[in-house]
Order: C-alpha cells, then sequence, then structure tokens
C-alpha cells in the first residue's frame, strides 16, 4: 500500500531517527511511502491547508508555539480516517489524547519495535477504513483507494479513471462505476466526475486540481461545485 506519513519534531535528531525507523517498517511491510518531516505545527498546517492527504501523523507534544495536542485537534475536525500517534517524553497528556482518538502514545526514546508494532496497526486500520473501486483491465482486477483517484473520463464505452500514481482503461460505463464511488465525488460534465478531495480552484467553465490538471465543467456547475466543497470540508 500507498501511505503518506508525517513527523512533526522540532528535534532534528529525534526527527531523523524516527523517520529512519519509519523507513524501515516501509521497507519491511513491503509499504510504498511517502516521508514528511516538519519541525513546528504551523509548518506541517502550511502545507496541510493544500493538500489534506496525510495517512499517519506522528508528532511531538511540546513544540513551539503551538503544541501537537492543539495541531492534532484541528487536524481531527476534518479528517476522522489520519491516524495520529504522540511521540513524547510527557506521559501526561495521555488523558487528551482521547479527544483526538489518538492511536497510541510512544515515550521517549522510541524503541523501534513499539513503533512498528504502532504503525502495523495504524496500517491495519487505514486498510479497513479506506473504500476501493475495483478496476478491471486486461484480464485482472485492481481494487484502487477512492482517495487516489483524481477523476473519470467517460471515452465511448469505457472509462479512463486517473489516480495519483497512474491511469487505468476500463470497459465500463461512468453511470455505473460512479455507482461505487462515495460522496466526494462529483459529475461535473457529461464526460467526467471529479474527486472533490483533489480540487484546489473553481472556475467558471471548470476546476483546477492540486496537481495542476483543468477539468471541464458544464454550464452552471461551478456554483453547485461550491456548495458541495463547503458541506464537504
Amino acid at each position: 500500500m500507498n501511505y503518506k506519513i508525517a513527523i512533526l519534531e522540532d528535534n532534528p535528531a529525534d526527527a531523523e531517527y524516527v523517520s529512519t525507523l519509519v523507513g524501515r517498517w516501509g521497507e519491511e511491510a513491503g509499504h510504498t511511502l511517502s516521508i514528511l518531516n516538519f519541525l513546528s505545527a504551523e509548518a506541517f498546517l502550511f502545507q496541510y491547508e493544500d493538500e489534506k492527504s496525510v495517512d499517519i501523523l506522528l508528532l511531538d507534544i511540546e513544540m513551539g508555539q503551538m503544541n501537537g495536542m492543539e495541531l492534532a485537534r484541528k487536524v481531527r475536525q476534518g479528517n476522522d480516517m489520519v491516524q495520529m500517534v504522540f511521540i513524547t517524553g510527557y506521559p501526561d497528556f495521555a488523558a487528551e489524547g482521547y479527544e483526538v482518538s489518538a492511536l497510541h502514545y510512544l515515550m521517549k526514546p522510541v524503541s523501534p519495535e513499539k513503533l512498528r508494532a504502532v504503525l502495523d496497526k495504524a496500517a491495519a486500520n487505514l486498510a479497513r477504513e479506506e473504500k476501493y473501486l475495483s478496476v478491471t483491465y486486461d484480464r485482472k482486477t485492481d481494487y484502487v483507494p477512492l482517495s487516489r483517484i483524481l477523476y473519470i473520463e467517460a471515452q465511448k464505452q469505457y472509462v479512463l479513471i486517473y489516480t495519483l500514481e497512474e491511469t487505468y482503461r476500463m470497459k465500463k460505463s461512468l453511470a455505473k462505476t460512479a455507482e461505487e464511488l462515495d460522496e466526494y465525488f462529483l459529475q461535473v460534465h457529461r464526460s467526467f466526475c471529479v474527486n472533490l478531495r483533489h480540487v484546489a480552484q473553481i472556475k467558471t467553465g471548470g476546476v483546477v486540481l492540486k496537481t495542476g490538471e483543468e477539468i471541464p465543467i458544464s454550464r452552471g456547475m461551478a456554483e453547485r461545485i461550491g456548495r458541495e466543497m463547503i458541506r464537504l470540508f
């Protein structure tokens, strides 16, 4: 599986140590990881506001102006799936972790074995909660996480499914494919269904995705997309 993991630690040495352990876990478990390191909660939020796609959040509690618990509350308000793990030298915050549904507390210095066990549990939770689209092509079937799909395009009797990693071509109508999607998908044009998770800008004649791609939309659709974005996010 592919996971985006953010590490928030204001001590560079500790951050490097945890990052190394996480990378080793990914290799041993066969996962593809995108590991991002942040020295402050503010730096993380600056990037997170543009792309709310982190899967696992490993965070220190005592950091600069905004501590890890304050950050966790902000993230949890709009993200139920992210797996939060606190790494700290202060056990006194454990009770507050229930407020943000923290997965676990790890005490410094982090034990490689304990971190590995927690990450295995986080991955298992994500696998249970994530919804997938069954994509059949070339006599095989892949299960593609809905959150990784950018948009779907109708092409005669086929659909093209564009994801963050690759593009699939499946013999199926757009209408039938849409039945397997979640509420974050909206058909914005007769030929296009867009995942609103990845929309960065709404224009009169199209939407711009966070990848920079622009997808055409039907006349009058911009207002409806705006309403859906407000409702969902």
